[in-house]
């Protein structure tokens, strides 16, 4: 018999990774969203319930992320059959860390596993996409991509997206410090120049390519140099307080590197295990310092993407 009812749960994750502006990311299975879908004999996509952390979500799927991804997939397959969706958010949203992104690829993760003919990741990833666009405004994968498929992900590419897993030298922890202030992905988007100098180009593509070389090579001191973004964080700092210093502490504390988790206002340190609580102390200090309370966490960087937990 077909599946009637099933959840995913969706993880969240840190887009950009400094270097990577909208093309890169890695999942964060510390927190995330459940999805729950079920067959319904009424054609159409319904949201039915709302709960968790976020309450206030639009009802209408047209305006809702999961909403609209299910929405998108619904179009192309057209199933005999209608979507009752529930959402239990579990991403504050506004914190940098794809609590979008997560309800929309929670929603068509969920919904696959309804279908006679499951489609493949990389479809689903191209319906998420619809989701993401209602928060930001525009379609990015940076925290689709590793949500869905977990792990560090690097996707090249809108159209025809090229997903490629990037592997995480062996000790390698994330820290990750989310302050209690709200950041809408729109306002950081906003605030950035149109337009980037020929040096900087030229010193944020070597830091790219840096950065996924020493990942490739188990190579630390290289991966040390390509996190430092010379082109968002820059212009981006402003909007979370005592980044500055944050990051002096972090690095100080042992960091392989720290930055800002997508938009803001959420930061994110990479550390070998043995630094890693110390650079969460460093990061939650520095934060209390300046009048900000967090939640933090260590996680391991190689994690599964969205998955179903209930069927």
């Amino acid at each position: 018999m077909s599946m009637q009812r099933a959840t995913a749960f969706a993880p969240a994750s840190v887009g950009n990774v400094a270097i990577g502006f909208d093309i890169l990311g890695f999942a964060v299975d510390a927190l995330g969203d459940r999805i729950t879908v079920m067959r319904s004999p009424q054609p159409g996509v319904r949201i039915v319930g709302t709960s968790g952390v976020v309450m206030d979500l639009p009802a209408e799927p047209e305006r809702n992320t999961a909403g609209r991804a299910l929405l998108a997939l619904n179009v192309a397959v057209r199933p005999d059959f209608g979507f009752d969706m529930h959402i239990e958010k579990g991403i504050p949203l506004g914190s940098g860390l794809g609590g979008s992104a997560a309800s929309a690829v929670g929603a068509v993760v969920a919904a696959n596993a309804l279908l006679d003919q499951p489609l493949s990741k990389v479809e689903l990833l191209k319906f998420a996409m619809q989701g993401e666009a209602v928060a930001s405004g525009s379609m990015h994968v940076d925290n689709i991509a590793p949500c869905l498929f977990g792990g560090l992900v690097l996707t090249v590419g809108i159209d025809n997206p090229r997903v490629k897993r990037i592997p995480v030298p062996k000790g390698v922890f994330a820290v990750i410090c989310h302050p209690h202030m709200f950041l809408s992905t729109k306002q950081a988007r906003a605030i950035l120049k149109r337009e980037v100098t020929m040096s900087d180009f030229v010193w944020q593509t070597a830091n790219l390519a840096g950065f996924i070389s020493g990942c490739y090579t188990n190579d630390l001191e290289l991966i040390r140099e390509g996190l430092n973004d010379v082109v968002i964080e820059p212009q981006r700092r402003q909007l979370i307080p005592g980044f500055s210093a944050v990051r002096a502490a972090a690095l100080g504390a042992g960091a392989v590197g720290c930055s800002i988790s997508g938009a803001g206002p959420t930061m994110f340190a990479w550390a070998l295990e043995a630094d890693a609580e110390a650079v969460r102390q460093s990061m939650v200090s520095e934060f209390a310092r300046h009048g900000v309370e967090t939640d933090h966490w260590v996680v391991p960087v190689e994690t599964d993407g969205a998955r179903i937990v209930e069927s």
